[in-house]
């Protein structure tokens, strides 16, 4: 451990960790900051709170294991189709499936289903029996369960990534802990970016129905490199971030 302190490529793998930690972590925050917001005002932070503190320990739980998370990308089972050759020769999708595979899958669906179904409602709000608005639409119970259910699908890639980039597990740790620590320091001003800016939450449904695409796809064998995805995902925000600037500076003047 003391010798790690002193080696500069431990530091180099540390920084490394972190930044793709966060980078990682960007998308396990957006769907945590949405999901908190759709519970009663009086609950928000300690949803935000508790759901940042279960990906932390899911993460830990699973260092702790990390021959059972590499394990995990054995096939368990094939059933003998592959799709045809691709740009490069491979495979367009492919039919072994692994733990890690169905997961990534089942993840994917279940985040698909819920881009989609706030999308919906966005665009077609219901109006409650007697008229009266609220913008508490979830349990906490409710919330609580859909954010375990995704920190289990991001904490496997999370901790994937870690084992691919170093073997001290020190540093896998120490990495988890400190990216995990920004988000939450990051998830209280992010939840409230998003409340406050009707048009944000639409991009950041978007954000989460492209991730849950990925998911699949990734599940089925065809993995989309994180550089498109995020640069995508910076650019829309770049053009948000305009918008928002724009409708600012009308209100401004009419005001």
């Amino acid at each position: 451990m003391i010798d790690l302190l002193y080696d500069p490529n431990a530091w180099a793998a540390f920084l490394a960790l972190v930044t793709l930690e966060i980078v990682l972590g960007i998308d396990n925050l957006i769907f945590i900051s949405i999901v908190a917001a759709k519970v009663p005002v009086e609950q928000q932070d300690f949803t935000r709170k508790l759901g940042i503190g279960l990906a932390l320990v899911l993460r830990l739980i699973m260092l702790a294991g990390i021959a059972w998370i590499v394990g995990l990308t054995a096939p368990v089972f094939d059933l003998g189709i592959t799709g045809p050759p691709g740009d490069h020769g491979e495979p367009t999708f492919e039919t072994a499936f692994s733990w890690r595979d169905l997961i990534l899958i089942a993840g994917g669906l279940f985040l698909t289903w819920k881009a989609v179904k706030e999308i919906r409602h966005k665009l077609d709000p219901e109006e409650p029996a007697n008229g009266v608005s609220s913008a508490a639409t979830s349990t906490m119970a409710a919330a609580i369960v859909q954010i375990v259910i995704l920190d289990l699908v991001f904490s496997i890639d999370s901790i994937l990534t870690a084992v691919g980039m170093t073997d001290e597990l020190p540093i896998m740790v120490a990495a988890v802990l400190l990216a995990v620590t920004m988000m939450l320091l990051a998830s209280g001003p992010v939840m409230r970016f998003v409340q406050n800016n009707p048009s944000v939450v639409m991009l950041a449904l978007a954000f989460l129905l492209m991730i849950g695409m990925v998911l699949i796809a990734d599940g089925f064998g065809r993995h989309v490199p994180k550089g498109y995805i995020y640069s995508a995902m910076a650019f829309a925000a770049l053009v948000e971030g305009l918008n928002l600037m724009a409708r600012r500076r009308r209100l401004r003047r009419q005001g």
